[in-house]
C-alpha cells in the first residue's frame, strides 16, 4: 500500500493506493494552516501506518525539490500566510519511518500522463496546469526537468494581447502568464468567472493567444514530444483548439512537429493525472 498527497493551496487529497494504481481510501482535507492540516493528514495516514510502504506528495510551492539538500520538503517563499519554511517531508517523519518523496503538484500531474496517459510511451512531455494558478512541469526519461530549483513556467513573461487592457495580476510580474491566463485572473479582468462566460466570448482568443504563447516556448526550448493543459480553465469548449491554431500561426511553419491535435492536447486523465502519477513515484522511490 502507497500513500499520497496531493498539496495544493485551497486543498490536500490524502489517499492510499496500491500496486495496481486503485485508489483505496481518499479524503479531501480544506487548506488552513500547516499546524492543523497536517494534523488532520497524518490522521488519515495513521490508519495505515502499518500498511504503507512509502508517501509521495505533490505539493504547492515554492518548494524545495533536491533530495540532497538539507531543507528538502520546506516550503520556500510563498504567500500562502503561516507555510512558508514549514517543512512538509519532516512533519510526516515525526509519525511515519517510510521513504517520502515530494515534487511540485503539476510535476506530479505530469508524471502521471507521462507514464500512463496522453505520454506514454513517448520519451517527453511537458504538462501545463491553468486554474487558481499557472504551473507548468516537463519531464524526459523518466526524469523531471531541474537543477537550482524546480521549474516555474508558469511566470515566464508573455506578450500582451493589444485587446487586454488588464494590468495583470501576479504579485511578482504583474503580466507574466499566470498574472494574465489564470481562472482568478480572468475573474479579476472581468467581474465573473470563466466558468459563467460564453465560450465564443472574444476573451477566449486573447486567452488562447497567451497559453499559444506558452506553447511555443516550450516547443523552441525543449522540444517534447507532447503539450498537455489541464486545469479547470481548460473545461472552457473549443478552447484548445484555439491553442492549437494560434500556436501554428505563431511557429508558421519554423519547426516541423507532429499533428497539432495529438501534439497539443488535453490531458487524458483529467483530474486524476497527479493521483496516478504520485502513486507510480511511491512505488518508484523504493
Amino acid at each position: 500500500m502507497f500513500g499520497i498527497l496531493e498539496a495544493g493551496g485551497t486543498k490536500m487529497i490524502c489517499a492510499v493506493g496500491d500496486r495496481n494504481l486503485e485508489v483505496k481510501d481518499e479524503i479531501r482535507i480544506d487548506t488552513r494552516g500547516p499546524v492543523e492540516t497536517f494534523a488532520d493528514i497524518k490522521n488519515f495516514f495513521a490508519k495505515y501506518k502499518d500498511e504503507i510502504e512509502s508517501i509521495a506528495i505533490g505539493s504547492f510551492g515554492p518548494i524545495e525539490v533536491n533530495p540532497d539538500s538539507d531543507d528538502y520538503g520546506k516550503i520556500l517563499n510563498t504567500p500562502k500566510e503561516g507555510w512558508k519554511d514549514f517543512n512538509i517531508i519532516k512533519c510526516l517523519e515525526e509519525d511515519f519511518s517510510v521513504p517520502i518523496y515530494v515534487t511540485t503538484d503539476v510535476n506530479a500531474s505530469a508524471y502521471g500522463e507521462y507514464k500512463v496517459g496522453c505520454g506514454k510511451g513517448k520519451t517527453s512531455l511537458t504538462y501545463y496546469t491553468v486554474g487558481t494558478g499557472v504551473g507548468g512541469g516537463y519531464v524526459q526519461n523518466n526524469n523531471f526537468l531541474g537543477g537550482a530549483s524546480h521549474p516555474e513556467m508558469g511566470h515566464m513573461i508573455i506578450k500582451k494581447d493589444p485587446r487586454d487592457t488588464y494590468e495583470g495580476g501576479c504579485m511578482c510580474h504583474g503580466d507574466c502568464l499566470e498574472g494574465l491566463a489564470s481562472g482568478p485572473n480572468i475573474e479579476k479582468r472581468l467581474g465573473k468567472s470563466g466558468q459563467n462566460l460564453d465560450p465564443n466570448d472574444e476573451f477566449w482568443d486573447i486567452e488562447a493567444g497567451y497559453l499559444a504563447q506558452a506553447a511555443y516556448n516550450t516547443s523552441l526550448m525543449f522540444s517534447p514530444d507532447v503539450i498537455v493543459f489541464g486545469g479547470g480553465v481548460m473545461q472552457v469548449p473549443g478552447l484548445i483548439e484555439k491553442v492549437r491554431e494560434k500556436f501554428k500561426d505563431l511557429m508558421n511553419c519554423y519547426v516541423d512537429l507532429p499533428d497539432l491535435d495529438s501534439y497539443i492536447v488535453r490531458p487524458k486523465y483529467d483530474g486524476r493525472s497527479a493521483t496516478l502519477g504520485l502513486l507510480i513515484l511511491a512505488q518508484e522511490i523504493l
